[in-house]
């Protein structure tokens, strides 16, 4: 295989290892970095001697992923070097790009990467690898470090985890539209009655930070008391699809200043992420969505 066909099956596979890597990382300009430097290490490595080069890129997207997860929580230590989960953005006039299509099957929205942020780095890789791409656990193991029956444990653990806290979005998006209008409608005409009525009563608010862990509001009473608190900002909120689900990006003037990301279950609003750290917001990609 010569250079040029060693570059097309990698451009060939490239969709799928971003989609490996955005889901165990959660950020898209991570993940292209990750695809990059596995591309850099195909070129160093002999790809006649490689039995699957699927395989084999699989696995060293997936190792290099796990080692910047490491280097994530190590840096976590510096307050000033949090992480968030970056949002994907879409028009919903146009509907879901179809390279983000890829990036967010098996529903991954917000409230499941925020999820996957609060397990081992071992957990996270297991659980996304098998549940979502249905690699071995033997080759798990082998990129984990740990042996297959451990692995397995791993991706139960983290399974478990995410069906007890990450609720899957209706997915009518008409239905998540209908909730998300009249959240801020109710939000516009200082309506708190209605607020309350659009939520889930165990609602969770949470507002991502850079220097810590999100700061959260729990119980609709005190998120509808939030939004109203807010609601000045309730007609610069416009449509937006983020991560496949009914959102809103805030405008001051043509400059985005933040996004709010909504799970919907059951014609209620169960979470609600709020994002508007400026160096987030600056760097997501929100063309499309008007001012």
């Amino acid at each position: 295989m010569d250079e040029r066909q060693l570059a097309d099956e990698f451009d060939r596979q490239r969709p799928r290892l971003r989609a490996v890597a955005y889901r165990i990382l959660g950020s898209v300009s991570e993940a292209d970095d990750a695809v990059q430097e596995a591309w850099l290490r195909l070129q160093r490595a002999d790809a006649e001697q490689l039995d699957s080069l699927e395989r084999w890129l699989t696995t060293v997207v997936a190792r290099i992923c796990l080692n910047m997860l490491r280097s994530r929580r190590t840096r976590n230590e510096q307050p000033l070097d949090g992480w968030r989960p970056e949002p994907i953005i879409d028009d919903p006039a146009s509907g879901t790009d179809p390279e983000h299509e890829v990036l967010l099957a098996d529903a991954v929205g917000i409230a499941l990467q925020v999820v996957l942020d609060t397990l081992s780095p071992a957990e996270r890789l297991a659980f996304v690898l098998h549940d979502m791409f249905a690699v071995p656990f033997p080759d798990i193991a082998a990129i984990v470090g740990r042996s297959p029956e451990a692995t397995r444990q791993l991706a139960s653990r983290a399974r478990r985890r995410v069906r007890e806290t990450a609720p899957r979005p209706d997915p009518d998006l008409t239905r998540q539209w209908a909730v998300v209008d009249a959240f801020f409608a109710a939000a516009r005409e200082g309506d708190l009655k209605a607020l309350v009525a659009v939520l889930d009563p165990d609602v969770v608010l949470r507002a991502h930070r850079r220097d810590g862990d999100p700061v959260e509001l729990r119980g609709a009473a005190r998120v509808a008391r939030g939004a109203m608190a807010a609601r000045r900002f309730a007609p610069y909120a416009h449509p937006a699809l983020v991560n496949g689900a009914a959102g809103v990006v805030a405008f001051d003037g043509e400059r985005p200043f933040a996004v709010l990301a909504f799970t919907v279950v059951g014609e209620r609003a169960v979470t609600i992420d709020v994002f508007n750290d400026p160096e987030l917001v600056a760097k997501l990609d929100v063309h499309g969505i008007t001012a």
